[in-house]
């Protein structure tokens, strides 16, 4: 069964895509199990970007959504939070206010850019920006505890030196092993973002050897999404990802009912 836990609808500011559209393509696409993670990024610091929605018109067309739909496709409501240190509270407040099934925590900020402008590598190393967005992310997980899957770990990587993968994990294991071994004991899963291999990277977010690391350290919850903006790429190498799933030694990809990890094999 496809999964795809990782979508964006008009509901981002970064989307313009109906979620009617969306749920029609997981249906062709054959995806068993569908989650809108629209964007909340409180206090993104670039101007004219608001990334932000009114959560109660999100669930109830959704729950149009699911009435349409629902006989053909298991649809959740998730949220994707864009972490900053001083953010915690408030997006407790939001995950206690809300009935939601899903929580992705993603970093898309080093200091106060978002790596997705070349702003973030202008007068610098690209090596220099990975790993202050690795520190950076490991600052957030030790202060959130208010999410479900980590997502796109090593995003940062999709932006600098894209003309080749980049050994993250080579580079900087140090600081990647921390934020693992903190996902594992907190019962956080980890998410494998295909969205990388429709970038120069071609491979996933995070690279495969972190993903086998996170593995050697007992991890075991892993949910997969595509990131899609669109509904053309929704549910775009899912299957490439259970396989590498497979090859890496897991058993199972997870998805999150009311913050329930829900767990589905690979075989």
């Amino acid at each position: 069964m496809l999964i795809d836990t990782h979508v964006h609808s008009h509901f981002s500011a970064d989307s313009g895509e109906s979620m009617e559209n969306i749920a029609e393509a997981a249906i062709r696409a054959g995806i068993g199990v569908l989650c809108f993670t629209d964007h909340i990024d409180y206090d993104f610091p670039l101007e004219g970007i608001y990334f932000d929605f009114n959560v109660d018109e999100y669930l109830a067309e959704i729950a149009g959504i699911r009435e349409r739909y629902g006989g053909q496709v298991r649809i959740l409501a998730g949220v994707e939070l864009g972490m900053q240190p001083h953010l915690p509270k408030r997006y407790k407040a939001l995950l206690d206010r809300y009935p939601l099934d899903y929580a992705i925590g993603s970093l898309h900020l080093v200091g106060e850019y978002d790596p997705y402008y070349p702003e973030a590598f202008a007068g610098r190393d690209a090596a220099d920006v990975y790993r202050q967005y690795f520190e950076e992310t490991l600052e957030n997980v030790r202060v959130f505890e208010d999410f479900d899957s980590l997502g796109h770990l090593d995003y940062v990587t999709r932006y600098g030196e894209s003309e080749k993968p980049f050994p993250s994990y080579q580079r900087f294991g140090d600081i990647i092993d921390e934020i693992l071994r903190i996902l594992i004991a907190r019962g956080k899963a980890l998410e494998i973002n295909t969205a990388g291999y429709r970038k120069a990277l071609r491979q996933p977010n995070p690279e495969p050897a972190i993903l086998r690391r996170y593995r050697e350290l007992g991890g075991e919850l892993v949910t997969i999404g595509a990131d899609a903006h669109t509904a053309k790429d929704l549910g775009t190498n899912c299957r490439r990802a259970m396989e590498l799933l497979r090859e890496l030694g897991f058993t199972a990809v997870t998805y999150y009912e009311r913050h329930q990890p829900v767990m589905v094999g690979l075989d």
